[in-house]
């Protein structure tokens, strides 16, 4: 919603922002065509003042301002009324019926100077008499050119631009976002089946199992203890998606307890994935850390299982290093597997996103918010190679630590 609000904001922001300018340089255009008409009237004045000199060259005025004017003009008598109903003498740039008779034009006209009254305020063409009295004798009336007047509907035509964009937006940005729910529900539901596919297909086993030993207690007993283990594995999947969207409890944890844990877990089933893979944790010291055990050992089987994917039918190598430094916490998972595709890294921790033709897309996402939105630390792509290797780095804050303690008790 917060992200919705934004691009309004900016839309409304860019259109009021256009639409001012535009009207900033609509208002420009008009001063100037009004300084062109005052230039226009000074030149009649000019012209029509007794004093002034008769043979100055006014050649330059009519060929250069007069001449230059791209708008409707009109030149009227003092009271409105056009003097001249020729083109070109006084009437400029206004289209002229030539079928018209006489009386047709007049209204036309008259109509006209109305109509560029209503856009304009005439400039008044004026002189001092003898007794120094200002007289008027012409009245200029001006519209706008078609400049201006595409100007003006220009902040419209963009606004409704905006309009559209931010309908566009919203639809696209809609779908997008539905599109990556369903995504994230269809996932959801996919790797809860996958993680809860193998405990009970074991514990199906072990039921058979149980009614054939039924006479054998000893074996019975051996067969309980495995299906304990089952079950304890059932329980903690349970509680790792029970966590999901909620605020995890942190306590503090060995974390090189936790890692040595999971890398046991894979060890006793990697046979089972029909690949020669090496498995080596660079075993650290104790490191003390607020976190919830549960969920971080699920990153850390996440970034196994991509990088036991990643390894095809030759040896292959998985290292897992923990390592403590002054302010930080660095654990690393490398492969010596295919790597990643550069055009795909941007997409790799994105909900629903996956190489794999039987992939679910959740495990890096879901590893990404354990680690960032629940621990305040990073799951970064440190580096990939095609055909060379790949290797996720999980920082940590240690100051942050004591802190997320306290948030989440």
């Amino acid at each position: 919603m917060n992200i919705k609000l934004v691009l309004l904001v900016i839309a409304l922001v860019i259109t009021a922002g256009t639409f001012y300018y535009t009207q900033y340089l609509v208002n420009d255009l008009q001063k100037s065509e009004r300084q062109i008409v005052e230039l226009y009237a000074n030149t009649l004045e000019f012209i029509a003042n007794p004093n002034s000199d008769n043979n100055t060259d006014l050649t330059f005025i009519f060929e250069n301002i007069i001449k230059r004017i791209n708008f409707p003009l009109m030149l009227t008598d003092a009271h409105g009324v056009p003097m001249n109903y020729e083109i070109g003498s006084g009437i400029k740039n206004i289209e002229i019926d030539s079928t018209w008779d006489e009386a047709e034009l007049v209204t036309f006209l008259k109509d006209k100077v109305n109509e560029l009254a209503s856009i304009h305020e005439p400039i008044n063409v004026s002189y001092k008499d003898a007794k120094g009295k200002e007289r008027i004798f012409n009245k200029i009336y001006f519209g706008n050119s078609d400049l201006i007047q595409k100007l003006k509907y220009y902040p419209f035509l963009q606004v409704l631009f905006a309009i559209l964009f931010l309908v566009l937006s919203y639809v696209s940005f809609s779908y997008v976002k539905r599109n990556e729910q369903s995504n994230i529900w269809v996932g959801m539901a996919k790797e809860i089946a996958h993680q809860l596919g193998t405990p009970i297909s074991s514990l199906m086993g072990w039921t058979e199992l149980l009614k054939m030993k039924i006479n054998k207690p000893d074996e019975v007993l051996s067969v309980a203890e495995e299906m304990e283990s089952d079950l304890s594995r059932l329980n903690k999947i349970t509680n790792r998606f029970s966590k999901i969207g909620s605020k995890p409890i942190l306590k503090p944890n060995d974390l090189n307890e936790v890692l040595e844990s999971v890398v046991k877990y894979f060890e006793k089933r990697l046979p089972q994935t029909g690949k020669d893979v090496q498995l080596i944790y660079s075993n650290g010291t104790s490191i003390k850390y607020n976190m919830n055990a549960s969920l971080f050992e699920w990153v850390i089987e996440n970034l196994i299982k991509n990088a036991i994917d990643a390894i095809g039918s030759d040896k292959g190598k998985i290292l897992v290093t923990l390592e403590e430094k002054e302010n930080t916490i660095e654990i690393e998972v490398a492969d010596n597997g295919k790597g990643i595709n550069p055009k795909n890294r941007k997409d790799i921790f994105r909900p629903g996103y996956s190489t794999k033709s039987r992939g679910w897309g959740l495990g890096l996402s879901l590893s990404k918010r354990i680690v960032e939105d629940y621990h305040k630390g990073k799951l970064i792509l440190k580096s990939s190679i095609l055909n060379e290797g790949t290797i996720f780095l999980i920082i940590l804050n240690k100051n942050i630590s004591k802190i997320l303690e306290k948030k989440y008790e």
